[in-house]
């Protein structure tokens, strides 16, 4: 016996063989005796694993001397240590609070195998300190601690505020599934977080796609609490609960989540639970709304929030752009090329008049000796005022290192993360602002981009509509400041028609041009010229010829050239020589325009990124749009939507014969549809039948949104087989699986679903059942 630091008493083997042999003790159960040692006035629990086990293998064996060989062959001493738990405890907040984390888990694992878990104070004090770790292990250790709190049903040990520090750590830190458990955990146990501190948490979430998902699931099931006023709020019991309330930030931030990864129609499914919840939209949520409608396709809402829109007060140039981009994506997807183009016009129309009015403005100033500058700044101002907020967001957001604990619970009003979700808000919805192609504004104004231009044109000669594009591209220009005929976005649709080999769609917009007076230049004809020699087309060569004659066109060389050489190819002699001596009357020089030639040239290596390198690159790479799908999506949500499915089937058999192919949209539609009703799910498993034997004929995209809704329907259901298809399917697919909300859901109708032992017999149906629902209860952690 030595003097320690703790005191150590050292006994060989064969010492306690034979002590505890004379005393007639089972050799086999001393490893989980207590010896008394008098010095330390305490009991010492545990000889070490090593020993156990071959005291386990000494008991097996039969005789007294084998027992003592087998004793006297263990190596080494045992080692039994007084430890005092109060110590422990102590030596565990000092190693904590010397952020000594390797020192800390060793001695918190020492008191887990002497008494358990430690004292309250102690295990709080353990997941603040490892929260506030930048190392990602000892957050997972934190977490896992709490699982096992709550396995062991210690979860009183558990104190709120620590847990939801440590969620919002595993938030940050992109942990976005152990943060989510956290949080439904908490409401489980009713220690209901408040909005302020949960909604900076979903903030943190939503900045990845699962997170996002997750954000979304966790908004609807904390919503659901409190739909059509269940919870009295002039009960001060419920005062807790209240302050979970969701509020117009926490909607945001799901929503914008929402969009940026596109599980928009859960998006949607946030929108409808808002009046029910009583959260009033304010100007961000205005727009994310109209995001959320123009990627559903749900023009009919967007023209009813363009209402709002235009009555609000305190949106901003931003705001209003990201608005009307919606809207006119909404058009084009439908083809409304009319309400589209209508759109575009009076867009220009109105940013005519404002530079006028802004001409003449400057004029009188001007007039008047005041400096011009004053009333830019005064208009440039809005635009400079909306960059500010984003680069004081952006230097905040530069350190994601999470508050001290500390400072987190001295902060009881939550102001800090209140700001924080305010901030990581303002960083989603500048993603969404990047996404606005179709609209920009100048000092305030709004104006149509190349982009728009691009996609109307596609879509107008898409449908054959080239009289109505020809007079949308001559207004624009009227409307729009003056350029030259050789610039102008019409001439362009001409050469990119030409390049693409679309002859007569290129002559009719040049017979629409000449008819409307627009002179067009002499390379539009040589080039359409030249195409039409190419194709071996002599009548169009001549109809073409004639109409350049009466235009007053001159033809350069190298057109000639080509006339010259189709003629001799014809063995038209007399045509040939009148064109030659025609070119020489008219002493046309040898040089040539190559202008378009280089142009065409330019845009096929991407290297011109004009209006007409745009619209080449729109029709080669751009997919057709079939609008009667949105149409007919539309009308089956409706009839979901109001519990109508025998309608919504004939809305989708007349679909299906009219030949327009539903798509993920159509088939949720049907799924929410029929999971609304409760009991179809017979239905349900029908409709995945059609869709799986549509996949295998034809490209079908299902998206994590629809599996998912499958998903929960066959669980709920009890159609396990089905529910294992899906799991498949979405693994396969990398898609992200909420497993703690079927695990749940499990437990909540399917608890005592083959608990037992299987019978004896049982039909082989019985037999395949039984094994689908034992694979999904194993993949949800419950077998």
């Amino acid at each position: 016996m030595r003097n320690m630091r703790r005191p150590i008493m050292v006994l060989s083997p064969a010492f306690l063989f034979s002590f505890f042999s004379r005393r007639n003790y089972n050799v086999y159960g001393i490893w989980r005796c207590q010896i008394p040692v008098y010095w330390s006035h305490r009991s010492v629990c545990g000889i070490s694993d090593f020993f156990s086990n071959n005291l386990k293998t000494l008991s097996a064996s039969s005789s007294l001397e084998n027992r003592l060989m087998l004793f006297s062959s263990m190596a080494g001493t045992v080692l039994v240590q007084a430890r005092d738990p109060a110590k422990l405890n102590m030596e565990i907040l000092n190693a904590i609070d010397e952020r000594r984390y390797v020192d800390t888990w060793k001695l918190y694992e020492q008191h887990m195998q002497m008494e358990g878990f430690p004292r309250k104070s102690v295990v709080n004090r353990l997941l603040t300190g490892f929260a506030e770790s930048p190392d990602i292990q000892w957050l997972e250790k934190a977490y896992g601690m709490v699982e096992q709190a709550f396995e062991e049903s210690k979860q009183n040990l558990l104190e709120k505020d620590p847990l939801i520090y440590l969620s919002l750590g595993l938030a940050k830190c992109g942990l976005s599934v152990p943060a989510s458990t956290i949080l439904r955990k908490l409401i489980e146990t009713e220690q209901f977080p408040p909005v302020t501190a949960w909604s900076a948490i979903l903030a943190h979430m939503s900045q990845t796609a699962s997170g996002a998902y997750l954000a979304a699931e966790l908004m609807l099931e904390i919503g659901y609490l409190f739909q059509d006023g269940w919870v009295d709020p002039r009960k001060k019991s419920n005062a807790p609960l209240i302050a979970m309330r969701p509020n117009t930030t926490a909607f945001n931030i799901a929503l914008a989540g929402c969009l940026l990864f596109g599980t928009t129609r859960k998006a949607e499914q946030l929108l409808d639970m808002m009046p029910r919840i009583g959260v009033k939209a304010d100007a961000d949520l205005l727009i994310v709304m109209a995001h959320i409608y123009e990627r559903n396709g749900r023009r009919e809402e967007l023209k009813k929030l363009q209402r709002h829109i235009n009555e609000a007060c305190n949106l901003t140039d931003i705001q209003f752009r990201q608005f009307y981009n919606c809207l006119l994506t909404c058009h084009l997807k439908f083809g409304d090329l009319d309400s589209a183009s209508n759109m575009v016009l009076e867009m220009l129309r109105k940013a005519k008049e404002a530079r006028n009015s802004l001409a003449a403005a400057t004029l009188v100033l001007g007039s008047a000796g005041n400096d011009k500058s004053l009333l830019t700044a005064h208009i440039s101002a809005p635009n400079q005022s909306q960059q500010k907020p984003n680069d004081s967001h952006n230097n905040g957001l530069a350190e994601n290192q999470i508050i001290s604990y500390d400072e987190f619970s001295r902060d009881r009003n939550l102001v800090k993360l209140g700001n924080e979700a305010k901030e990581v808000l303002l960083t989603l919805l500048s993603k969404l602002q990047t996404q606005v192609e179709l609209i920009t504004t100048e000092n305030g104004i709004l104006q149509p981009t190349e982009i728009i231009y691009v996609k109307l044109v596609n879509t107008f000669l898409g449908a054959g509509k080239i009289k109505d594009l020809a007079q949308f591209l001559i207004k624009a220009e009227k409307e729009d400041s003056p350029v030259s005929s050789d610039d102008s976005a019409l001439v362009q649709v001409i050469k990119s028609c030409i390049s693409l080999g679309w002859l007569d769609q290129a002559h009719d917009l040049l017979d629409e041009m000449r008819l409307a007076g627009v002179r067009a230049n002499s390379s539009i004809y040589t080039s359409l010229l030249k195409a039409y020699c190419k194709a071996n087309r002599p009548g169009e060569v001549t109809s073409l010829l004639r109409d350049a004659q009466k235009a007053g066109i001159q033809l350069d060389s190298s057109c000639y050239d080509t006339l010259i050489k189709s003629r001799v190819l014809q063995q038209d002699t007399q045509g040939a020589l009148h064109l030659f001596k025609e070119m020489k009357e008219a002493k046309i020089p040898r040089d040539g325009n190559q202008e378009f030639e280089r142009l065409v040239k330019g845009c096929a290596s991407n290297g011109e990124a004009g209006l007409m390198a745009k619209l080449l690159r729109e029709i080669r790479e751009g997919q057709k749009v079939d609008s009667g799908v949105h149409d007919w999506n539309n009308v089956i949500h409706f009839f979901c939507k109001k519990r109508l499915m025998q309608d919504a089937e004939k809305a989708l058999a007349k679909m299906r014969s009219l030949g327009h192919a539903p798509n993920a949209q159509t088939f949720h539609s049907m799924v929410t549809g029929y999971a609304a009703i409760g009991g179809k799910y017979i239905e349900v498993t029908e409709l995945w039948g059609e869709m799986k034997s549509q996949a295998s004929s034809a490209p079908v995209k299902f998206d994590q949104e629809l599996l998912d809704s499958l998903l929960y329907t066959f669980v709920r259901g009890g159609f396990f087989a089905r529910a294992n298809e899906v799991v498949d399917m979405m693994e396969k697919g990398n898609m992200f699986i909420d497993k703690y909300k079927y695990r749940t859901l499990f437990l909540k109708y399917h608890k005592t679903l083959y608990k037992g032992k299987a019978p004896k017999f049982q039909t082989e149906s019985q037999l395949k059942k039984r094994e689908a629902a034992l694979t999904f209860k194993k993949w949800v952690g419950l077998y």
